[in-house]
């Protein structure tokens, strides 16, 4: 589920041998190489990484797309000077990358509409960034790589020592390093890094930005072939249902606890985190207005990457939750089919016995045991019960003289959505996102728990919201007691994110 399709690719490379018929068949199969040795090569490649790639678009409608495409295909027509320049319309030539001879496009339809959608494959993306580095850079920076490389040697090495003393010397000298900076940043002499170590990394940054943004593109993929590996065994299966469930579990059970989903899990833990993305979000800030920075000229983009990673992110989780959802109606229907099946049956064995019911069968049919006295005592025999009459009393509704208090129609509790609603908008006016607990902080509840319950409808219902399971928060407001004294009511639930 969460393999990456580049690592395959990184380890099948590493694994075989670049000989000629290794060759020879990625260039034929490959959809990438595919794409590089096409005709239409700089329209395919221009195109979709000007409207998928650069605004980080995952997926687009039929029309759109193809009005997209008809617009650059009038373009080019007119910078070419000749009409008869690409001659297929917009959808004819979509159609066509889509195939499963070119394999540049997917092409689906979401559940419940009959609009056809499209989205980038990996291996395009792949091409597209290929081609991307071909480009002259600045420069090839090498330091920052050097130092990245060497701080996760680091890292492998005292995360794995296992001997307290060394794992205390090592940190002894952590600090006496610490100790030593800060004392000549006390003194004045601060080490900065120039304009060329700036660019340098920042260089990097961006790569490993735009190739975290493409890895959540692989994800998707993965998910998907391993929900048709699944449909297709449950077509194949021959054995038990209880067995067939138990292999399907175990295989996402695997999936899930491999290395490449723990790492998926604690990126997305960290990146649902507001107060790391408050940090990112201040860092990029103070790292884009350098001056070295500000003269490479960065994407506008790179501002609210993570933000890009989040919405990516969220698309990955909902396309995971759409494909289990599919799945769940996938087994029902094959049990609806086996139910069916049953049913035919036992309407054949009728309609079988029915047909020789005029014919007696010859022979001995089936044999019975002989008759018995069913004997009784008198004791075990229940007593005469006589059943109850209910007694219906008959009564004419009179008119009443007594005063009624109508102060309980007054005590009812209603909460007002529109001024919850008017209250979450003026606190995303200021930030991103925000928590219930901040929401409840700034306004107290007043009516309680009816209140924070319509919270919860309204972050369903009417914003966007993400929940952290993995950090608990406790609501707490006053109440009144039976008796009238006032009390302090608590409620305890996972974190809710409201989005902007």
């Amino acid at each position: 589920m969460f393999v990456q399709y580049q690592t395959l690719t990184l380890i099948l490379l590493w694994c075989m041998s670049l000989d000629f018929s290794t060759l020879d068949a990625l260039r034929t199969h490959h959809p990438a190489w595919r794409l590089l040795r096409s005709d239409h090569a700089p329209l395919v490649a221009s195109f979709l990484h000007r409207v998928f790639v650069l605004p980080n678009v995952r997926v687009m409608a039929a029309a759109d797309l193809a009005e997209a495409l008809e617009d650059e295909l009038y373009a080019l027509r007119a910078q070419l000077d000749d009409e008869r320049a690409f001659p297929k319309s917009a959808t004819e030539y979509l159609t066509d990358w889509a195939a499963p001879d070119k394999g540049w496009l997917r092409k689906f339809y979401k559940p419940g509409t009959d609009e056809a959608q499209f989205d980038l494959t990996p291996a395009t993306e792949k091409a597209i960034a290929w081609l991307v580095q071909l480009s002259e850079r600045q420069f090839v920076g090498t330091e920052s790589r050097l130092l990245t490389l060497f701080e996760l040697l680091k890292q492998m090495s005292e995360g794995t020592e296992a001997d307290p003393e060394r794992r205390m010397a090592e940190l002894q000298r952590k600090r006496d390093e610490i100790d030593a900076e800060m004392a000549r940043v006390a003194a004045g002499d601060m080490q900065l890094l120039d304009d060329t170590a700036l660019k340098d990394r920042f260089q990097q940054f961006t790569q490993g930005a735009r190739e975290l943004l493409a890895d959540f593109r692989e994800v998707e993929y993965n998910f998907r072939q391993l929900d048709r590996r699944v449909r297709e065994r449950i077509a194949m299966w021959e054995g038990s249902k209880g067995a067939l469930l138990e292999d399907i579990l175990g295989e996402r059970d695997a999936i899930a606890d491999s290395d490449q989903g723990k790492s998926f899990r604690a990126f997305w833990d960290f990146l649902l985190s507001s107060r790391r993305q408050e940090e990112l979000t201040a860092l990029l800030e103070r790292v884009l207005a350098l001056p070295a920075v500000t003269e490479m000229q960065p994407d506008v983009r790179t501002r609210r990457v993570h933000y890009d990673w989040l919405e990516a992110g969220e698309h990955t989780q909902r396309t995971v939750a759409a494909l289990s959802q599919q799945l769940r109606r996938f087994l029902d229907d094959q049990a609806w089919l086996e139910n069916r099946r049953i049913m035919d049956i036992l309407h054949g064995i009728e309609s079988k016995a029915l047909a020789l019911r005029a014919g007696s069968p010859a022979g001995m049919v089936m044999e019975i045991a002989e008759p018995q006295a069913g004997i009784d005592l008198a004791m075990e025999r229940p007593l005469f019960t006589p059943a109850l009459k209910p007694v219906i009393s008959s009564l004419a509704l009179q008119a009443g003289d007594e005063n009624i208090d109508p102060s309980a129609l007054f005590e009812q509790i209603v909460v007002d959505k529109a001024k919850l609603i008017h209250h979450i908008r003026h606190a995303l006016q200021d930030a991103a996102q925000v928590t219930l607990s901040e929401l409840i902080a700034a306004q107290p509840l007043q009516q309680g728990l009816a209140e924070l319950v319509t919270y919860l409808q309204l972050g369903s219902d009417v914003f966007s919201t993400v929940v952290d399971e993995a950090v608990a928060e406790t609501i707490t407001w006053q109440a009144l007691s039976d008796t009238g004294e006032p009390v302090s009511r608590r409620a305890q639930l996972p974190r809710v994110i409201f989005m902007r």
